[in-house]
């Protein structure tokens, strides 16, 4: 049984409001980094003006696509939204249960069968756990049977070949922003996944090839943009 490091350090962080020993990212360029677990814990005040945006666009019945410890869903909720929190780690459907949160859902995206909902919501990179460009739409097309006849998807990503140019980072032969992470906590490292940053133009190229309308909503300083999209209705 594969250890679940993240929600560990989640749990701690929840029990305790701080942490004694860091939770770290390795990731496939080279890098160890340390994660702000806070970050996780957020309330509106703290969402960057991105997130505004996006939860202010969300419409109908909700799905809270990788809810982590429910700060999205929990702002939703208090909107009077309709909202289902998915997320995979058991602490954290733990945690987002003692805060508050009326449906959680403990469930691997792809492995969700049906839904009829109005909005797909993936905040903080969630569209990352698509892993790689296959995946992506694989994502995509699985999405369409989650949505109800007038659904959109709403998620943020940024274009990482800053890394490459600025770090001098080797670009690898696979597409640049397939990247492979994984969480260590406590000396314990958990397993490894693969997680997807996806440029706008190879978005855009994929998404009218799998039948979608895009609109690119806002971008920040930091390449990170926004992306509202829905399936190509048919008349």
């Amino acid at each position: 049984m594969e250890r679940d490091v993240y929600g560990e350090a989640l749990y701690d962080f929840h029990v305790l409001g701080d942490l004694q020993d860091p939770l770290l990212l390795h990731s496939s360029y080279g890098d160890i980094e340390e994660m702000p677990i806070e970050v996780f814990f957020r309330d509106e005040t703290d969402f960057p003006e991105l997130e505004h945006i996006a939860l202010a666009l969300c419409d109908g019945h909700v799905l809270d696509v990788g809810a982590g410890v429910g700060s999205h869903a929990l702002y939703l909720q208090d909107k009077g939204f309709q909202v289902d929190a998915l997320e995979i780690s058991e602490a954290a459907c733990s945690i987002m249960k003692q805060r508050g949160v009326q449906h959680i859902i403990r469930e691997d995206f792809f492995a969700l069968k049906q839904g009829n909902y109005d909005t797909l919501l993936l905040l903080m990179n969630g569209i990352g756990l698509a892993g790689t460009i296959m995946g992506f739409r694989e994502l995509l097309r699985h999405s369409k049977k989650l949505l109800s006849d007038k659904g959109q998807l709403l998620f943020d990503s940024s274009d990482i070949s800053y890394l490459y140019d600025e770090y001098r980072i080797p670009k690898p032969e696979h597409y640049f922003g397939e990247i492979r992470f994984q969480y260590e906590y406590k000396g314990n490292l958990g397993k490894p996944f693969q997680w997807l940053y996806i440029d706008q133009q190879e978005l855009i190229k994929i998404a009218h090839e799998e039948g979608w309308v895009v609109q690119i909503l806002f971008e920040d300083d930091n390449d990170q943009y926004l992306v509202r999209m829905e399936p190509k209705r048919h008349c």
